[in-house]
């Protein structure tokens, strides 16, 4: 209706192109415009000066010769200085931009190795982001950011890679478990030094009390009983112990049988044996 009238209304953030007679005439900024039409007037198009966004998918091969897919995002947008280069000078500003990626990625990453293009994708970047500006300003756009948000090699390399990374991890945690096996093997040899040590303490501490006592008891049997030697105590204590080991024996079901002579005919002989055997 309002075009009848030769009225023309431009949304916010939109540029429309008035021609006259085919001819640029004025770029008209948002709001209501008059456009007479009857005098060869009319908006040729519109134009948006929102901020766009183009994903490129990019495939090129590294230094080292792994393809890989770079993928950038470009974030573009058209300036309202500049209308009439960005609405009359291209005709397909995405396909356009998508060509100078292509050439700057595939100039740029051909140089680097596979672990250095990841580590400088800033650097891809801001290469991209340099042409881009100095090629798009001549059309009248502007380039807002350029990110290069991934970098994907090949599914057998990225298997590879994992193979690798995993492989390293469980070196180091075999050396981590060796260290701690050497560690738990020194303080268990500690503690059984430790301990065989004490333990010898221990029987030598024994040992001399009982050859304490035995001389103790020796000593005052002999003194009580007149006509009595050493001898014949130290016997009369080797049979005690033999009786007492006897009983031990028996006291316990689980303990392993020892046959020897239990007559009492061998007291004598045994007392020899192991008088002769310990003296």
């Amino acid at each position: 209706m309002g075009q009848a009238f030769g009225c023309v209304k431009v949304d916010q953030s939109t540029i429309a192109i008035k021609e006259d007679f085919g001819k640029f005439n004025d770029a008209l900024e948002p709001g209501c415009h008059c456009v007479p039409w009857c005098f060869g007037s009319q908006v040729a198009g519109h134009l948006s000066l929102r901020i766009q966004q183009l994903d490129v998918r990019c495939e090129t091969k590294t230094k080292d010769n792994v393809f890989v897919t770079v993928v950038a995002s470009i974030q573009y947008r058209a300036l309202a200085e500049k209308a009439q280069d960005a609405f009359y000078r291209l005709s397909n500003t995405r396909s356009q931009i998508q060509a100078y990626v292509f050439d700057v990625i595939r100039s740029s990453v051909p140089k680097l190795n596979l672990d250095d293009a990841f580590e400088q994708k800033n650097d891809i970047a801001r290469a991209v982001e340099d042409e881009l500006e100095k090629a798009m300003s001549h059309y009248g756009y502007e380039i807002v950011q350029t990110l290069i948000v991934d970098i994907e090699p090949d599914q057998r390399v990225k298997g590879a890679m994992n193979e690798i990374n995993a492989a390293a991890r469980l070196r180091v945690a075999a050396n981590e478990k060796a260290e701690a096996d050497k560690i738990l093997q020194i303080k268990r040899a500690e503690g059984d030094a430790e301990s065989k040590y004490l333990a010898g303490l221990g029987i030598a501490h024994q040992r001399q009390a009982i050859v304490d006592g035995l001389r103790e008891s020796v000593l005052a049997f002999s003194a009580n009983v007149r006509g009595t030697t050493a001898k014949d105590v130290m016997d009369m204590v080797l049979v005690t112990q033999y009786f007492d080991t006897m009983k031990e024996i028996g006291a316990y079901s689980k303990s392993s049988s020892v046959f020897i002579p239990h007559g009492p005919g061998a007291v004598r002989d045994i007392a020899s044996q192991i008088r002769d055997g310990l003296l």
